[in-house]
């Protein structure tokens, strides 16, 4: 499978762009929200919303035309509790997430974002310390982030910053240092695909605890010095 990306730190990926609230998305905003962050062609939610058709599904993506492809598979369903938005997470996700009500978003996910191998690239990274504090603001103690992707360069600075932040934990049944399983019913195109060459998916499920926010600032630093750290690495060089 082929990756096609997008610049999401070109000026015209950086505007922001206002996203519907749950009322304006779906027949009865009052179900509990799965939000999936990166969701491509959304055939993952597209799945999911009729495997588990209890709560409310929005996938949002950079790419405006797998956007509007995946808008025409769901209204051909007649599918009121899915629905997909074209934004840059980074830029636009942040407020949206700040306006939801309380205890409303219950799962967000992040699969097999685009891992941006290049040190000058590593920036474009979908999950940055401010969306992360948006996530993590969201969220109510005990609902769930669950990450994944075949790519260990990418899923380990996703897991580093997870846990600096401190809002968030690791069931403690589960294998370290990736997740054995995927917790959620269906999986993703990626996911099969990898799996089915037969090469590993590292996964992580955490959930909200009862901790604050830490300072945006403080997070934004750690973050920033950690990936100096690790472009000079010798391994982080190595990959293709």
């Amino acid at each position: 499978m082929v990756r096609q990306h997008v610049n999401p730190l070109s000026a015209f990926f950086q505007q922001p762009r206002p996203l519907a609230p749950p009322a304006e998305l779906f027949a009865d905003p009052a179900r509990p929200i799965h939000l999936d962050i990166g969701c491509a062609r959304g055939r993952f939610l597209l799945a999911l919303a009729q495997e588990e058709p209890q709560r409310n599904y929005l996938g949002v993506e950079i790419r405006r035309a797998l956007v509007s492809a995946a808008e025409a598979d769901r209204q051909a369903l007649g599918l009121q509790h899915l629905h997909y938005l074209f934004c840059n997470a980074n830029v636009s996700l942040e407020g949206w997430l700040a306006a939801l009500p309380e205890g409303l978003l219950e799962r967000v996910s992040i699969q097999f974002p685009d891992p941006w191998f290049k040190k000058k690239h590593q920036k474009r990274r979908v999950l940055q310390p401010a969306l992360l504090l948006a996530i993590a603001g969201a969220l109510a103690e005990g609902r769930e982030l669950f990450m994944q992707s075949d790519v260990l360069a990418v899923i380990e600075p996703m897991v580093a910053l997870a846990e600096a932040c401190s809002c968030f934990e690791r069931p403690a049944e589960d294998a370290r240092p990736w997740r054995a399983d995927n917790p959620l019913a269906v999986p993703t195109e990626r996911e099969t695909y990898v799996l089915g060459q037969g090469l590993p998916v590292y996964r992580v499920l955490y959930r909200r605890n009862a901790n604050p926010l830490p300072p945006l600032p403080e997070l934004a630093q750690w973050w920033q010095e950690r990936l100096q750290r690790s472009s000079d690495s010798p391994a982080e060089a190595a990959n293709p």
